[in-house]
């Protein structure tokens, strides 16, 4: 059996001020409220401005515009980013080793050691260089040639070496990172800077021959202001502090931050400048992207 539904309360008011009505004024015609309620109701309704408004839970269409605008402001960030906070590095050589590999490539942090500016001081963490940081800097012996190494000494540090063992003010160091692939002995990489610096031991640096002996002091190198004494992890290939003097404080570009990409490179493949060479690893990367690339390197921390 269908259930009546409630009146409204309109309906039922007007009902009962019929039923009280005398019996002359109730043959009048009846009005049908539930009829003009609902033409009410329909008129509401047509009355209403139409909107353009999407339904609810429906995310509304981005236009052409407001996507490439979104594109732009994507770029103009990148391109802040990559010119004024980070660069991007290619290892070159096996100084490094096992820490960088060649063919690593690293973003470098340009803004860690530069001179705090007051509007982006507190953004950045702006820091003094420190012992045992590697840091990417343009070579003071070859222009234009830019070099990663291993800070071992800050200025006033006091470094020798004894059977390729490092000593800082007096203090072995116990160097986890530190490789000695090649078996050869060199009395002077080896036992810097007891030997005196010549060109039968790989010096070729005729300013630093000349300048050394005035930073020795009692059997140590003493690092001057504004410098730094900078190493290779792969000590008996790495061609360091030891060969073309102290790193000035102004060559110094960043601090490498991590490997976005790694790629199996030959040793002299950066000496290789001209344009058929380039093209032809280009290409060499492009047939060997996937089996050549080291996976298990990307996005590896630097330390």
């Amino acid at each position: 059996m269908k259930r009546a539904g409630r009146e409204p309360s309109c309906w039922y008011a007007e009902k009962e001020t019929w039923n009280r009505m005398p019996n002359g004024a109730r043959d009048l015609p009846k009005p049908d409220l539930q009829k003009d309620d609902m033409r009410t109701r329909g008129l509401q309704r047509k009355d209403l401005p139409k909107t353009d408004q999407a339904p609810a839970g429906e995310k509304p269409r981005e236009t052409p515009v407001e996507f490439f605008a979104s594109i732009a402001e994507l770029l103009v960030v990148v391109l802040f980013i990559m010119t004024f906070v980070l660069q991007n590095f290619e290892i070159p050589s096996s100084s490094m080793e096992d820490t960088l590999l060649i063919g690593d490539h690293v973003f470098v942090n340009r803004e860690q050691f530069a001179p705090p500016t007051r509007w982006m001081g507190p953004l950045m963490p702006y820091r003094d260089i420190r012992r045992g940081d590697i840091v990417v800097f343009l070579s003071p012996e070859e222009q234009g040639l830019y070099v990663v190494k291993r800070i071992i000494g800050i200025p006033g540090d006091r470094i020798h070496l004894r059977d390729g063992v490092v000593y800082r003010n007096g203090q072995k160091l116990d160097e986890l990172y530190a490789r000695h692939k090649m078996g050869d002995y060199n009395p002077y990489r080896d036992n810097f800077p007891s030997v005196p610096a010549s060109e039968m031991f790989g010096v070729r640096n005729d300013a630093w021959v000349d300048q050394l002996p005035s930073h020795l002091d009692r059997g140590d190198i003493v690092v001057p202001p504004d410098s730094y004494f900078a190493m290779g992890d792969n000590r008996n290939v790495s061609y360091d502090s030891r060969y073309w003097g102290f790193l000035p404080r102004q060559n110094v570009i960043g601090l490498p931050v991590f490997i976005y990409w790694s790629f199996v490179t030959p040793p002299n493949q950066y000496l290789k400048r001209d344009a058929g060479d380039r093209l032809g690893f280009i290409a060499h990367i492009v047939l060997h992207f996937f089996d050549q690339t080291r996976w298990t390197r990307t996005l590896r921390i630097v330390r």
